[in-house]
């Protein structure tokens, strides 16, 4: 099961009722401070009922209360619905069959909250119901009163194990002539008979968990935000070993009753009127709780470090997360990060970013950011960008991307995306850190060496990180350079020998920007580590390695000097002089011999005249 959308009414600032849609992998909640971002994680945790964040009377919508409103409500809408809940090991039923889904096809759960205290008044389901009084009624009826109306309307025949009162129902609505529906909130503690709540019980049990991490509270070993990752893990871990833990209850609690058995025998044998009043019984089942601690180094706690460093133990679970293979339990877990770039180097908050990009690409994990920080907003995927602005009203609202909203975020973020753009003349944009030290090392290596007659430095030419070319940094890069009025030109590995799909993109990309009267470059080889030279390699790592021009070289260098593929360009290409950088890019056509990053380069320069 997963969330699909969260909708706040009269809860803080949120007046009117607003809808925000929940990316299945990775969703961004971008826009200025104090405009309601904290806000919608903050509902999330309180529909969820997450350690630590409980909903007061100060949650209700000020104006709101003014008007007379005497309730705040949190929804959540989900999706990736089961195809049949199991009551037990012999009832099944279905959220269709029991008519508990919204006129999309969806669950939807409504809890409404006291606005003089905070509590919850009531939880509802938001389904189109049976308007017939009879046929609406039937998840309120327990098994005794099912009979009798069954069998009033003859319908016993039909039920396969006259037991279940799921069977009863579904004979009932068979039936029926016609079955008419319409909205209504269906209250889980009135709408439900106490036979029936297991229905509740049931969808409360495969609902996602939530885990918050909250910007603004401290990061010691022994608060939520540093216990809650490991916390999470321990549920997970029960959930897939629920059948045993389950196995291992019934063993003790056989053991145990064995042992109060043969004591009341033989307190029967001294006072049997005493023990004919005693009946062994387990007031409630064990519970199994784990709780951490983490040891610093040389014995100091990790909560008299830094906040950086303690908020590096998040980082580092999500690293850890992002490269487990998510397995055991199916269950839906969310989790929700409040400024992931508090407190850490701009490097750090890229890493954590990236973390969480892998992390939402597993099954059954969802992520929510809030930031405001122009790099990280960046790499999130574009639709999963959610926009939190104001009307021309003034009311809050939460806005999908397109075209005008991107240059909102622009203009909200309100920072350059890179260093050094302020001195521009002209930009090339590029699609990573590596194309900028491959392009600007070059240019220099080149010159250095009489094959041009200026850098990138000289002729005031900036390369610009655009990122994925959706992106939101890659459309402000973009659209900066015209609003400034500087020429500006692309630079990308063609990918040729790899997925077509990707060549077939970047093709696109091609053809997008030569339309708006732009050069494009593309290499000529696969990528740009396809350039290294494999003597330098050899020098400078003692291993031999090949690969063609179409090879995917980047991860061929890596395995064989032991790093990163992401890294093979930062590590090698800094070295290369300008006799390797020739020979490895030269080439032929026909009879006659070129070089392409002489020429690339110096068409690059050409932007400036």
């Amino acid at each position: 099961m997963r969330l699909r959308s969260v909708k706040l009414t009269n809860f803080r600032g949120y007046q009117k009722t607003v809808t925000v849609l929940i990316a299945p992998g990775m969703t961004g909640i971008v826009g200025r401070n104090d405009y309601g971002k904290s806000t919608i994680l903050e509902a999330l945790a309180i529909f969820f009922e997450t350690d630590g964040v409980k909903a007061d009377k100060h949650d209700m919508n000020c104006f709101s209360s003014q008007e007379g409103k005497t309730n705040f409500e949190i929804s959540c809408v989900f999706d990736e619905l089961p195809d049949t809940l199991v009551i037990d090991s012999h009832v099944q039923t279905s959220l269709v069959q029991e008519y508990l889904l919204n006129s999309e096809g969806f669950l939807e759960i409504v809890k409404s909250f006291k606005a003089a205290n905070g509590k919850v008044e009531r939880t509802s389901i938001r389904c189109q119901h049976p308007t017939d009084s009879v046929l609406g009624s039937l998840l309120s009826l327990k098994m005794a009163d099912l009979k009798k109306l069954g069998e009033a309307q003859g319908v016993a025949k039909n039920v396969a194990d006259q037991r279940v009162a799921s069977l009863w129902r579904q004979a009932i609505r068979e039936a029926a002539v016609s079955i008419d529906c319409q909205e209504c909130l269906l209250d889980v503690e009135k709408g439900f008979s106490t036979e029936t709540k297991s229905i509740w019980r049931k969808i409360q049990d495969i609902l996602p968990t939530f885990a918050l991490f909250k910007a603004d509270r401290e990061s010691s070993d022994g608060d939520a935000e540093a216990k809650n990752p490991l916390q999470q893990a321990v549920k997970e871990a029960q959930d897939a070993l629920q059948s045993q833990i389950s196995d291992l209850e019934q063993k003790i609690e056989a053991s145990v009753l064995d042992v109060a058995a043969r004591t009341l025998d033989k307190l029967r044998e001294m006072a049997p009127e005493l023990a004919s009043e005693l009946t062994p019984r387990f007031k409630e089942k064990p519970k199994w709780t784990f709780n951490f601690s983490l040891d610093g180094e040389n014995g100091i706690p990790i909560n008299k470090r830094g906040s950086g460093v303690r908020r590096l133990i998040l980082l580092n679970f999500f690293r850890a997360e992002a490269e487990k293979a998510a397995s055991g339990s199916q269950r839906n877990v969310i989790y929700a990060i409040e400024e992931p770039e508090t407190s850490q180097h701009p490097n750090f908050q890229v890493m954590l970013m990236k973390a969480l990009l892998s992390l939402a690409n597993q099954p059954n994990r969802q992520i929510i950011v809030t930031t405001h920080v122009p790099a990280l907003a960046g790499l999130v995927p574009w639709n999963g960008l959610r926009y939190v602005t104001k009307d021309k009203d003034g009311y809050p609202s939460v806005r999908m991307p397109d075209s005008d909203v991107l240059k909102e975020v622009t203009e909200s973020l309100g920072v350059l995306p890179e260093t050094g753009m302020e001195r521009a003349k002209g930009v090339v944009l590029v699609e990573g850190k590596s194309d900028v030290t491959f392009l600007r090392h070059t240019a220099t290596t080149l010159k250095a060496g009489g094959h041009i007659k200026s850098n990138f430095e000289d002729a005031g030419i900036v390369p610009i990180l655009i990122g994925g070319c959706g992106s939101v940094k890659h459309w402000v890069t973009l659209n900066l350079a015209d609003d400034l009025g500087l020429p500006w030109c692309v630079f990308l590995d063609s990918d040729v020998g790899g997925d077509p799909v990707q060549v077939k993109s970047i093709q696109k990309r091609k053809d997008e920007v030569e339309s708006q009267g732009r050069p494009f470059y593309s290499t000529r080889k696969r990528e740009i580590e396809n350039y290294i030279c494999t003597d330098l390699i050899k020098d400078r790592a003692g291993v031999s390695v090949t690969f063609t021009d179409t090879c995917d070289a980047k991860k061929i260098i890596g395995a064989a000097v032991k790093m990163k593929a992401d890294d093979v360009i930062d590590q090698f290409w800094p070295y290369m002089n300008a006799d390797q950088i020739i020979r490895c890019s030269n080439y032929m056509e026909g009879d006659i011999k070129r070089n392409e990053l002489i020429e690339t380069i110096s068409k690059i320069l050409t932007l400036i005249r």
